[in-house]
């Protein structure tokens, strides 16, 4: 265990963003705030007027899981499709943040959380002075969906590690899988740039369940019988489980800190993530909170104890 303490960390200025909901179709203006050590991570409605209009990103707070995680408080208030800034949010490595939304949906930017990443690390990054809570996996937790699972079991250090695995019948994604260790740069520089993506097939009924009204291949991978229809092609080859892994980052981050433990997946997705994430929270013999500050005041008072 190193003698260093990670605290917890905040952005040092504000930082606004506008752009359009891939689901919605509707505009939406983002402002990020810094927020006190300890408050976590929120969105605040500023379009609806009254109480009730503060959105804790939690888990529990979940309510729909189709094509996004969307999160509804008490007052019936929601916000769509948050999983990619939250993704952008653990990897940056950031604990407290207000989000500010004028409309009912997290713009999709380019469909990634590249975007995020860059307006993020624009507004600065600052240290505060509480140290930084991990869950910490203490036993193995799993969910089983037909041919979906996924789990989350004890790690020997402090990062999230995580495996994915895609199948589909479609030539051009085929089997994809990749396995990364959640250390500082790495989802910038591995994960941020994955789009998020979907099938020509589908577009039509998409629309008429009143989704993806803003999508385009400006914010979408579109896959067309084996072909990206995208001009510009894939980013990487394996971008489709890359962009699998970034949702479950930002769906894991709903559980209210870093996880230190290992994600398995197999044909992940925001409903199994936060299915997981319940599960884990409900079983308290499974995790345990943890900091650095803990683990050195155990050490010295072992020490003590031994002298």
């Amino acid at each position: 265990m190193s003698g260093s303490i990670e605290f917890q960390q905040t952005i040092e200025r504000p930082a606004v963003c506008a752009g359009i909901g891939v689901h919605s179709g509707e505009k939406a203006r983002l402002v990020l705030k810094p927020a006190p050590a300890g408050t976590g991570v929120s969105f605040r409605r500023t379009d609806i007027s009254g109480p009730g209009t503060l959105i804790p990103a939690s888990a529990e707070y979940v309510s729909d899981t189709q094509l996004g995680t969307t999160l509804t408080n008490e007052a019936d208030v929601s916000v769509a499709v948050v999983e990619h800034l939250m993704a952008a949010l653990a990897g940056v490595g950031i604990d407290n943040l207000l989000i500010e939304i004028d409309g009912p949906e997290v713009p999709i930017m380019d469909g990634s959380s590249a975007v995020y990443c860059e307006l993020l690390m624009q507004a600065g990054l600052r240290r505060q002075a509480a140290p930084r809570r991990r869950i910490r996996i203490l036993e193995k937790i799993e969910i089983e969906d037909g041919p979906k699972r996924a789990s989350l079991s004890p790690s020997e250090d402090n990062l999230l590690t995580l495996r994915a695995r895609i199948e589909y019948d479609d030539t051009l994604i085929g089997v994809q899988q990749m396995a990364l260790r959640l250390a500082p740069g790495m989802f910038a520089r591995d994960l941020a740039f994955a789009r998020t993506y979907g099938f020509a097939r589908d577009v039509d009924m998409l629309r008429t369940m009143g989704l993806a009204r803003g999508g385009s291949l400006e914010n979408a991978v579109v896959v067309d019988n084996g072909e990206v229809m995208n001009p510009e092609g894939l980013r990487s080859e394996d971008e489709f489980v890359r962009h699998k892994m970034l949702d479950a980052v930002g769906d894991l981050m709903l559980a209210g800190a870093p996880i230190a433990g290992r994600y398995d997946a197999v044909q992940p997705g925001h409903s199994i993530n936060n299915l997981l994430v319940r599960k884990l929270l409900d079983t308290p013999s499974a995790w345990c909170w943890e900091s650095d500050e803990m683990n050195q005041s155990l050490v010295t008072s072992r020490t003590s104890a031994a002298i």
